[in-house]
C-alpha cells in the first residue's frame, strides 16, 4: 500500500536530514560500566541493565541474562523472564504474553507478570489494552478489581477468520478488534473474555480470540498472532534506593553533565524513594555512568549548523521533488488500476443483468441515479459506525448528505451472495411510484457489495414508535393510529392491484414500515419482494419472513399469495391496537404470538384487557371492535377467509374518516370537516359517505358509466406524479363544457350528440357528492332502457328492419306502469 504525500514527505526527510550531521560525531557513546559486556543478540545492554558481573548492573532487578535460543542470542530480564528488545533512557521494550480463548493447540493463559516491589511499571502513556474477537467482552483485571474493559464486535461471521486483514483498517475501532488504555501504576493483571453473541448461536464464538497489553504504535498485521505467544510492550523504570548497594549507589555530578532528580513514576505503589537522571542540555547518551553524557557535535556552533541544515534541507528538497514525480506516477497508475476494478464490480454486481432489465422497462430509467462510490464516501463519512441508522435482513442502512445537500439512506448489503436480493430491489422500487413506499433515488456498483440509495425517512420504524420507550417521539394519537394503518393498507393495495404488475412484499413487519417527518408511513425493505404476472395466484418458494409476521398457511405450504401479505399486516394492526410486540416472553419461559393471543382474547371477549390504555382513552369503543374485528380477519389461519388488501384499505379509510369528522367536529373545525366530506377514496369507485350512504352504489355505478363514455381508468397517474380521479375529472368538465374532449373516439363517431349528453348527464347525477341528490337504481334503470330503446329503434329504421322496429315499439317496461314509449318522451335533449 503506497503511502500519501505528506507521508512521503516526512519519510524522507527524516532519512535525509540525519545524513549530514553524521559528520559532527566523532566518538563512540559510552553506555555501559568499564569492563562490562554491552550488546547481547543484537540489542543494546545500557547501564543500569548489565549483565553477569553484579558490579554491571544496578541490583538483581537490573540484571540481563543473555540466553541461547533457536533465533540466536535473546537478552532476558533474568528477575522478571521477560525478553528484552530494546533498553532506553527511563523505559525498557520487553515481549508480553498473550492471553487465548478457543485457539487450538496454542496455551490459553500465560504466567501472570507480577511487578510489585520492582522498579517497573507497565507505561499508562505508551501501552494499550487490546482484544481480538468477534462479539467479545475483553476485562482487564488487577489487584482483585476490574481496571479495564473494551468491546469487539463482527458484522458478519463470514468475513472473520483467524487471519483478518488489518491491514484494511485504520484503527481498532471495534469491528474484531478493540483497545483502550491502562490505569496508572499497573503492576500485574490478568485477562477475561466474555462471548455477549446472544442473537446468532453461529461458528463466530468459537473462534481463536485474544487479548494482550501492547505498545500504543502496534500494527497487528506485522506480529502474526496465530504463530506466536509474546507481543511488544512498554515497562517504565526508575532506579529505587533500596535495590542498590553500597558500591552502586552513587549519583552522577555535574561533572558528567548530568543531572538527578526524584521520581515518582511508581510512587503510589513503591514506598521507596526512587530517582531518574538525564543529560544536561547539549548532551547525549547515558547520564547513569561516568563520562556517559557526550556534547552533541555543533550544538554550540551555529554557523556550521546552519551550514549543515542547508544543506540537509536542499537534499531533502531534492528527494520530495523526485518523489513527487513517482507519487504522480502512482496517481495515474492507480486511477487506471480502479477503473478496472470499477468494471470488474460492475459486472460481479450484476451490472450487465441490471441493464437488460432496465432496457426491458422493467425499470424506470429515468428516475434512478447511478451514484459512484467516491460521492457515497463522502456523503457517509466513509461509511462511519456512527452513521448506521438500522441494519435488515440483507444488509446495513448508513445517513448521507450527498454534495447537492439532500439527505440520504444508504444499504449497504452483507455478503456478495445477495446481488440478487440487489438486483431484485432495484427493480421493483425504480417502478413503484407511490407517496407510502419509501423513494428510491438510484444504486452504486462500484464496490464489492452493491449499494443502494433512498430518499431519508427521519423518524425511524413503526417497531421503534411502538415498543422503544427510551426515545422521546411524538405521543401517537388514535386518529394518527389509523392514519398510518391506512397508509400501510393503501400501499400495499397499490402494490397488489395498481402497480403494473403485482408485487408481493413478503417481509410486512413494523421495522419494515418507516414515518417520514409528518409521520407518515412509507413501506420499505423488498429485498425479498416479487413480481408476479397477472394471471398467477401464488409464488412457490423457500420460506423467508420474519417470525410473528408470517403467515402459517405459507410457512406450511411454501405458496406466497396475496393473502400472506394481508396476515402480515393483521400482526401490524394488532401491534397497533395492543402497543405489544409481535413475539413476548410468556411466563412458562416459552415464547408468545401476538396474532394467536389476539383473536384468542377477541374470540373470549376479553379484547380490551389487551388493548392499549391510550387507545382505550382516546378511542370510541365502536372504532376499537371494528379495527380488531378487522385484524382478527386479516389473521384467518385459511388465506381464502381474508379480505383484500383493497377491502382492508376502504374498510379502514371508512373508519378513518368517521373519527376524523368527528375529531373535527368537537374542535369547531369548518374546513376540516369539508375536506372529509370533499375527501375522495383513491379508487374511484367510492365516495366520501361510501361507508355510510344507502346510495353508494349509485356512485360507483356513476363512475362506470363515465367509463363506458371515455374509455379511460377510474384512476390513473397524473402529470404531478400523483393520481386522477376519473369522477371527478369527469364532472368538471361537464360543468365547463369541455365533454367531448374525454368522450371516447369511437362512441362520438357512433352515437348522436343528444345520446352521448343524455347518458353523461345521467353519470353526473350519479356522480353527486351528496348521496341523497343521486337518483335511484330504479330511476337510472328507466333512463337508461329509454335512450337504449331509441338507439335499437332508430338503428332498425335506417337497416330497415320492420321486424325489429314492431320488436322495440312492443316493449313494456317491467314496471307495469309505462307505455312502451314512455321513454319517447323528454328523455333525449334536442340538438341543434
Amino acid at each position: 500500500m503506497m503511502l500519501q504525500l505528506p507521508s512521503l514527505i516526512i519519510v524522507i526527510m527524516l532519512i535525509t536530514l540525519p545524513m549530514y550531521a553524521l559528520p559532527y560525531s566523532s566518538q563512540e557513546n559510552i553506555i555501559a560500566k568499564p569492563g562490562c559486556s554491552s550488546r547481547c543478540g543484537g540489542v543494546d545492554i545500557s547501564y543500569p541493565f548489565g549483565m553477569k558481573d553484579p558490579k554491571c548492573y544496578a541490583g538483581k532487578w537490573f540484571e540481563v541474562e543473555c540466553r541461547e535460543t533457536s533465533n540466536g542470542q535473546k537478552p532476558f530480564i533474568k528477575s522478571l523472564n521477560l525478553e528484552v528488545m530494546a533498553i532506553s533512557m527511563n523505559w525498557v521494550y520487553i515481549m508480553n504474553p498473550i492471553f487465548r480463548w478457543n485457539c487450538p493447540s496454542r496455551r490459553a493463559k500465560p504466567e501472570v507478570i507480577n511487578l510489585r516491589g520492582s522498579p517497573f511499571v507497565y507505561s499508562q502513556k505508551f501501552n494499550r489494552f487490546v482484544s481480538l474477537g468477534c462479539n467479545n467482552l475483553a476485562v482487564l483485571h488487577s489487584n482483585g478489581s476490574n481496571v479495564a474493559c473494551c468491546v469487539s464486535i463482527c458484522d458478519n461471521s463470514d468475513e472473520v477468520n483467524n487471519y483478518f486483514d488489518f491491514q484494511r483498517e485504520d484503527s481498532c475501532s471495534g469491528r474484531y478488534c478493540c483497545d483502550t488504555s491502562l490505569p496508572k501504576y499497573l503492576l500485574e493483571y490478568n485477562a477475561t473474555l466474555h462471548d455477549f453473541n446472544t442473537e446468532n448461536k453461529n461458528t463466530v464464538s468459537q473462534r481463536c480470540s485474544y487479548a494482550f497489553i501492547t505498545h500504543y504504535s502496534y500494527r497487528l498485521y506485522d506480529y502474526g498472532l496465530n504463530d506466536k505467544d509474546y507481543i511488544p510492550a512498554m515497562l517504565e523504570w526508575e532506579i529505587l534506593d533500596n535495590t542498590l548497594d553500597n558500591s552502586t549507589h552513587q549519583f552522577p555530578s555535574e561533572s558528567d553533565y548530568a543531572t538527578c532528580s526524584r521520581s515518582n513514576v511508581g510512587s503510589s505503589q513503591n514506598t521507596s524513594s526512587a530517582w531518574r537522571c538525564n543529560c544536561l542540555n547539549g548532551f547525549y547518551g547515558n547520564p547513569y555512568v561516568a563520562g556517559g553524557c557526550t556534547a552533541i557535535p555543533g550544538y554550540y556552533n551555529h554557523s556550521q549548523a546552519k551550514k549543515w541544515a542547508i544543506v540537509g534541507v536542499s537534499s531533502s528538497l531534492g528527494s520530495v521533488i523526485f518523489l513527487l514525480g513517482l507519487w504522480l506516477l502512482y496517481k495515474v497508475v492507480r486511477k487506471r488500476v480502479i477503473e478496472k476494478r470499477k468494471q470488474k464490480f460492475f459486472k460481479k454486481n450484476g451490472g450487465l443483468l441490471l441493464q437488460q432489465r432496465m432496457s426491458s422497462n422493467e425499470a424506470n430509467v429515468d428516475q434512478a441515479i447511478l451514484f459512484s462510490l467516491d460521492d457515497l464516501e463522502k456523503a457517509t463519512n466513509n461509511f462511519n459506525m456512527d452513521r448506521v441508522v438500522g441494519k435488515g435482513g440483507q444488509g446495513t442502512v448508513y445517513k448521507g448528505m450527498l454534495v447537492d445537500g439532500r439527505i440520504v439512506a444508504v444499504k449497504k448489503f452483507k455478503v456478495e451472495g445477495n446481488v440478487e436480493e440487489f438486483i431484485n430491489e432495484f427493480v421493483i422500487l425504480s417502478q413503484i411510484n407511490n407517496r407510502n413506499v419509501v423513494r428510491l433515488l438510484g444504486c452504486c456498483l462500484e464496490t464489492e457489495i452493491p449499494l443502494l440509495v433512498y430518499e431519508f425517512i427521519p423518524n425511524g420504524n413503526l417497531f421503534e414508535y411502538l415498543h422503544d420507550q427510551k426515545k422521546e417521539l411524538l405521543p401517537m394519537t388514535w386518529e394518527m393510529c389509523l392514519r398510518i394503518a391506512t397508509e400501510i393498507a393503501g400501499a400495499l393495495f397499490y402494490l397488489h392491484s395498481v402497480a403494473s404488475k403485482p408485487i408481493y412484499h413478503r417481509d410486512i413487519k413494523s421495522t419494515n414500515i418507516l414515518l417520514d417527518e409528518k409521520y407518515r408511513a412509507k413501506i420499505a425493505d423488498f429485498g425479498t419482494s416479487r413480481v408476479i404476472s397477472v394471471e398467477a395466484t401464488h409464488l412457490t418458494t423457500v420460506v423467508q419472513g420474519t417470525f410473528g409476521y408470517l403467515d402459517p398457511e405459507y410457512f406450511h405450504t411454501s405458496q406466497f399469495t396475496e393473502k400472506s401479505d394481508v396476515y402480515s399486516f393483521g400482526v401490524v394492526l394488532a401491534e397497533l391496537l395492543t402497543g405489544q410486540k409481535p413475539i413476548s416472553p410468556a411466563s412458562s419461559g416459552e415464547f408468545k404470538s401476538l396474532a394467536s393471543y389476539f383473536v384468542e382474547c377477541l374470540e373470549e371477549d376479553n379484547l380490551f384487557e389487551i388493548i392499549d390504555k391510550r387507545v382505550v382513552k382516546e378511542a370510541e369503543k365502536g372504532e376499537i371492535i371494528a379495527v380488531a374485528n378487522l385484524a382478527s380477519r386479516c389473521l384467518e389461519l385459511n388465506g381464502k377467509k381474508r379480505p383484500t388488501m383493497k377491502e382492508i384499505t376502504f374498510e379502514l379509510e371508512g373508519i378513518h374518516g368517521l373519527v376524523r369528522k368527528s375529531n373535527a367536529e368537537k374542535k369547531g373545525d369548518e374546513v376540516e370537516v369539508a375536506r372529509v366530506l370533499d375527501w375522495h377514496p383513491w379508487d374511484g369507485y367510492s365516495t366520501s359517505n361510501s361507508w355510510d350512504s344507502k346510495k353508494s352504489d349509485v356512485y360507483s355505478f356513476g363512475v362506470v358509466l363515465a367509463e363506458l363514455l371515455t374509455g379511460q381508468k377510474p384512476i390513473s397517474p397524473a402529470s404531478s406524479g400523483e393520481f386522477k380521479s376519473l369522477a371527478s375529472y369527469f364532472v368538471e368538465c361537464l360543468e365547463e363544457d369541455n365533454l367531448f374532449e374525454i368522450i371516447d373516439k369511437r362512441v362520438v363517431k357512433e352515437a348522436e350528440k343528444g345520446e352521448i349528453i343524455a347518458v353523461a348527464n345521467l353519470a353526473s347525477r350519479c356522480l353527486e357528492l351528496n348521496g341523497k341528490k343521486r337518483p335511484t337504481m330504479k330511476e337510472i334503470t328507466f333512463e337508461l332502457e329509454g335512450i337504449h330503446g331509441l338507439v335499437r329503434k332508430s338503428n332498425a329504421e335506417k337497416k330497415g328492419d320492420e321486424v325489429e322496429v314492431a320488436r322495440v315499439l312492443d316493449w313494456h317496461p317491467w314496471d307495469g306502469y309505462s307505455t312502451s314509449n314512455s321513454w319517447d318522451s323528454k328523455v333525449i335533449p334536442t340538438v341543434q
